[in-house]
Parts: C-alpha cells; sequence; structure tokens
C-alpha cells in the first residue's frame, strides 16, 4: 500500500506540472485572441513583424499585463520598434503606454474596459527579439503596499514568513526628508529563481513611482541593497499563480546628503544630458520656459514643470573639447527679457558641462547670476553592455541563458557603448572569466593590460563604439558548471592617435605611461557545457519550460509509471487468484 500510495503522489505532482506547463504554451504565429483567466507566453519575433495580442475579460474584472523581461533591439529607435498597449481591443482604442528598448523599467499595463490589446511592431534589422508577458484577472488588490514616511522602516511581503498569495501585486512609496538619500537592505529574499526575473520578482525604482529609473530587478535568494539619489524610493512586488516562496523582509535607512542642490540638477551619460530647473527657482527671477534657450535656440525644454531640457551630447549646439586627459561637453542655457526697453531681471545663465574621467561621468554645474556663480557635481557611468554572438559577422546576439555550448567551440563577443558621440573607440583591455559572479578565486584570463594570455583569444580592429574579439570555450576543473566572463573595456577619443586605445598591449610596470581615463565594467554569462543542460533542469521552474526535452521526459515518465501501475495490478491479481485456488492435498506415499 505504501509503494501505490507513492505512485499516486508521483503521479499527481507531475499533472500538476504539467497543468502548469500548458498554461505557458509559447503562442503560435504573429498574435492571437486570448480569454483564459491567467497566461504567461514567450514571444520570439524576428525583423518586419506586426503582430497583435488581444485579451478579452470577464465582467467586473481589471487586466493587469506585465511585461516581465523583453530584450529588443538596442539600437533601434522607438518609433520603428516598440509594443504598444492599447485599452481596447484594436489601435482605435486608448492608447496606454509604449514600451522601448530603452524604457527604464518593468512595464506593468491595467485595462479600464472589458478588453486589452498589445501590438509588437518590429524593425529591418535581422535579429531574434524575446519578450515574456503574463496577464491575470483579478476584481481587488490585497491590501499591501503603502506609503513610508518615517527616516527608517521595515517592509515585508504579505504573509511574510509564510508564501505570499498567488497574482500579488503590491507597490511600496518611501519618502524620506528631503536633501537625503534612502538606503535598502534585505535581510531576507526568498522568491522564485528564474535567470530573467521574468516569474516572481521585486523591482526597486530610484524615484517617486515605478516610471522613476529602474534600480534593480530581483529574485531568487539573496540579501541585496539599494540606494537612491533622492529622498524617494518605490518598490514592486509582483507574483504569478505559482510556486510561492517566503517572500521577503527590507530596513531602509535615510541618508543625509552633503551640499543639497535644492532648486537645479543635472545628469550625464553617455548619450544625453539632462538639466532640471523647478518651478520655485525660476519664479524667483520671474522667468519661464519662454524665456529660456539652450546653444540652439530651436533646442526646447521637454517639459515645462519642472523646467526640463535633455539632449545628446553631439546636438543643440554642445561643444565637445579634450582637455588633457579629459573629455567634456558643454553648453549654455540663458534666460532674459524680450521685447522690453527696461527689466529689473537678473540675467541667468546657466552653463553646463559633463566630465568622462575614470569609469565614470563626471557631472559639473555651473549658475552664474549676474555674475554670481553656484556650482555641484554628481557621478555616473559609461552605458556599455556585452552579449555573445552567433558568427564573426556579429548580426544576430544570443539571447539565452545560459548560454549552452559544445567544449571547444569559437565564441564571438562584443561590447558595445551606447553614446551619440560617433569620435569614441572603444578597446578591450582586460577579460577574466571566473565560476562565480564574484569573479573570485579561481581566476582566469583571456587578456590583461591588453597582452594576450590565451592562446585562442583573437582581438578583432577597433570600430567606433565596439570592441570585439572571440576565443575558444572551456570548462574550469574541480566540477565547476558555469563560466562567467567580466572585460575591462577603455574608451578613447578616436581623434587622438596616441591614445591608450592604439597602444595594444602595455605590461603593468609601464602603465604609467598610457594616456586614458576612461573605462567601464561590462560581465556576461553564464556559459555551460550542453552535456551539462540536463543536470540543470532540476534548476529550472517546474512546468514553466518550453523545452521539447522536458516535455519528453514527462511522457517518458508517464509511460513508466504506467508500465510499473499495469505490473503492480498484474502482481497483485494473480496472488490474489493463487490465494482463492490454494487447496490441501494428501501427500502420496512412497
Amino acid at each position: 500500500m505504501k509503494a501505490v500510495s507513492q505512485f499516486i503522489l508521483l503521479l499527481l505532482l507531475i499533472a500538476s506540472s504539467l497543468a502548469e506547463n500548458n498554461s505557458l504554451d509559447l503562442q503560435a504565429g504573429c498574435g492571437a485572441s486570448l480569454g483564459e483567466e491567467t497566461k504567461a507566453f514567450p514571444i520570439d519575433l524576428y525583423s518586419n513583424e506586426n503582430c497583435t495580442w488581444k485579451i478579452q475579460r470577464p465582467e467586473n474584472k481589471v487586466i493587469r499585463l506585465i511585461f516581465s523581461y523583453f530584450q529588443l533591439d538596442p539600437h533601434a529607435s522607438c518609433a520603428m520598434e516598440n509594443i504598444k498597449v492599447y485599452d481596447g481591443p484594436t489601435s482605435n482604442s486608448p492608447l496606454l503606454g509604449q514600451v522601448c528598448s530603452n524604457i527604464d523599467s518593468v512595464p506593468v499595463f491595467e485595462s479600464s474596459s472589458n478588453s486589452l490589446s498589445f501590438q509588437v511592431a518590429t524593425d529591418s534589422t535581422d535579429l531574434k527579439r524575446s519578450i515574456f508577458a503574463f496577464y491575470y484577472f483579478f476584481s481587488a488588490d490585497s491590501n499591501c503596499g503603502g506609503l513610508l514616511t518615517s527616516p527608517e522602516g521595515t517592509l515585508t511581503s504579505p504573509n511574510y514568513p509564510k508564501p505570499h498569495p498567488e497574482f500579488t501585486y503590491c507597490v511600496w512609496h518611501i519618502r524620506t526628508a528631503e536633501n537625503s538619500k534612502i538606503n535598502l537592505t534585505f535581510t531576507d529574499l526568498f522568491l522564485e529563481l528564474d535567470p530573467n526575473c521574468k516569474f516572481d520578482f521585486l523591482a526597486i525604482y530610484d524615484g517617486p513611482s515605478t516610471k522613476s529609473g529602474l534600480i534593480g530587478q530581483v529574485c531568487g535568494r539573496s540579501r541585496p541593497t539599494f540606494e537612491t539619489t533622492s529622498n524617494t524610493m518605490t518598490i514592486a512586488l509582483s507574483a504569478d499563480y505559482a510556486n510561492s516562496y517566503r517572500g521577503f523582509s527590507a530596513h531602509y535607512t535615510s541618508i543625509p546628503l552633503p551640499n543639497p542642490k535644492p532648486n537645479t540638477s543635472l545628469t550625464c551619460s553617455s548619450d544625453i544630458m539632462t538639466v532640471v530647473l523647478s518651478d520655485a527657482y525660476l519664479d524667483t527671477f520671474g522667468y519661464n520656459e519662454n524665456n529660456l534657450q539652450l546653444n540652439d535656440p530651436t533646442c526646447r525644454p521637454v517639459s515645462g514643470r519642472p523646467m526640463v531640457f535633455s539632449f545628446p551630447l553631439n546636438s543643440c549646439g554642445t561643444v565637445k573639447m579634450k582637455e588633457g586627459n579629459k573629455i567634456t561637453y558643454t553648453n549654455f542655457i540663458t534666460a532674459s527679457q524680450t521685447g522690453e526697453i527696461i527689466t529689473r531681471q537678473k540675467n541667468l545663465q546657466i552653463f553646463v558641462k559633463c566630465e568622462m574621467e575614470n569609469n565614470s561621468t563626471v557631472e559639473i554645474f555651473y549658475v552664474s547670476e549676474d555674475g554670481v556663480i553656484q556650482n555641484s557635481s554628481a557621478l555616473g557611468r559609461y552605458n556599455v553592455s556585452m552579449s555573445f554572438y552567433e558568427s564573426d559577422l556579429f548580426a544576430r546576439p544570443i539571447l539565452d541563458s545560459p548560454y549552452y555550448i559544445d567544449l571547444n567551440k569559437t565564441l564571438f563577443v562584443q561590447v558595445s557603448l551606447h553614446s551619440t558621440d560617433a569620435d569614441l573607440l572603444v578597446f578591450v583591455d582586460t577579460c577574466v572569466a571566473s565560476p562565480n559572479l564574484d569573479f573570485g578565486s579561481p581566476r582566469y584570463a583571456l587578456i590583461q593590460n591588453g597582452c594576450i594570455k590565451d592562446d585562442t583569444y583573437m582581438n578583432y580592429p577597433l570600430l567606433q563604439h565596439y570592441g570585439r574579439f572571440k576565443f575558444n570555450a572551456f570548462k574550469f576543473l574541480r566540477n565547476h558548471a558555469s563560466v562567467y566572463l567580466q572585460c575591462q573595456v577603455l574608451i578613447c577619443d578616436s581623434n587622438d592617435s596616441n591614445s591608450r586605445c592604439t597602444q595594444g598591449c602595455v605590461p603593468r610596470q609601464k602603465r604609467a605611461i598610457s594616456s586614458y581615463k576612461w573605462k567601464a565594467n561590462a560581465v556576461i554569462g553564464p556559459i555551460r557545457l550542453k552535456r551539462d543542460r540536463s543536470s540543470s533542469l532540476s534548476e529550472v521552474h517546474p512546468g514553466k519550460t518550453q523545452n521539447l526535452q522536458q516535455k519528453s521526459l514527462y511522457t517518458f515518465s508517464f509511460v513508466i509509471l504506467a508500465i510499473n501501475v499495469i505490473l503492480a495490478a498484474v502482481i497483485v491479481k494473480r496472488y490474489i487468484k493463487c490465494q482463492s485456488e490454494y487447496k490441501y492435498q494428501k501427500l502420496q506415499g512412497y
């Protein structure tokens, strides 16, 4: 009886996994009409696609649609490649929002009508786009989330430390005192594990809403720490219908900011400069957006309250200069009264300057009020990314994670700098491999200080914003399953013929002669051997992969179980029959 009970339990577990797997069927073709109460599905598209998915809900329900993972063409414009979500069945319905490759959030949409649709359009670039979407219907959210305004506090997931309910969606807003920033530390985090956090996840934003800049998206088991640049933070918890664990517990504290900038701010990235002027600040001078202009007066503010100028580094009259070992980008915002004979207002001139230095972007901000100058600074980083590619054409990036390969296979890697400045070069200076994400011991160097250390490593010629190389796949000894790659790249001015990027190998003892100060780090992985794929199945979300291997495993398991059940039944039946036919018989004498 114990063996039969174990068989039944195993059958129920596999049936449950199959039920979840069926709810995650890959959407065939381009678009679909959906009516299930909940559905999670991956979407794979290529070039020149235009596909529409329609979701119909029952009465008195709201549709919540979440794009928990998306990988679009990173170089495509938002006008040419996007995901548009409509509050209704067609593109003539009200537009709820748009998702592009440069969006800095986890997009969540909710309907106000009885249907919702989304349309995915791709441009002509020949590469694979991957999207993971899931939706569900709900009538009222659980009472979770809220506003926290104390200098410090604790927040936990619903029911913590017990499993959180299915379809949990909570948003916490933290607001501390002005001129402070927020540090958030997770004392416990146990959510469903997935390499891209597609199923259950926490999204942490540097600002007052889920439209603010995304600091991180986390899941699995860890204890991460996050820090904002201002006095507001937003935390969103999203969970699907399966595999709930403890959730999380986190503690936040408020940290005072030195030298506050209450009225103005400047943000520099590797491609955009953004200046924000508060209403109160402009009101003190009696100016508005009609009085302000950049070096190029045709460049207008993108927002009026507060006043926001956001423009690429190579436009709007921005001046690029090389100052010693620094590259600087400068512009002016000027304000004055026009059309008047006299004025009693101060002329306002704002000088904005971005300096690219070390492994960060140093931002310097000057404000001149008729000779009175104020200045402030902040830090940013170069925006770089690193990807594996299918071939030396570097046309199709590998989006799979982990990336399963054969031992000694040639791997093609590209590091990309995302900048509007066309006169920059990317040079791969150092790349090390490790079986661990913390890149502790053991470590193996492919290239160091521009000097090749691995016999299979080869650089490609310098090509503006791209650093390219290839090497043959390997694995670490002592049963390490994964290989991660971390590269340090140097960024140089292509007009400087003596820059570090043109010097090649520079041993450590000679590095003092190298004139470089712009660098960034990028990490990629894990790489795993194909023969190790089967051993990793236990780490994959049960019932949520679209892998034919897994489906074959389920089928094989059912066949074996069915055979065992039939054999057990035959043995039991034969045993009962033998018992019923047994008779005493007199022994024959000799």
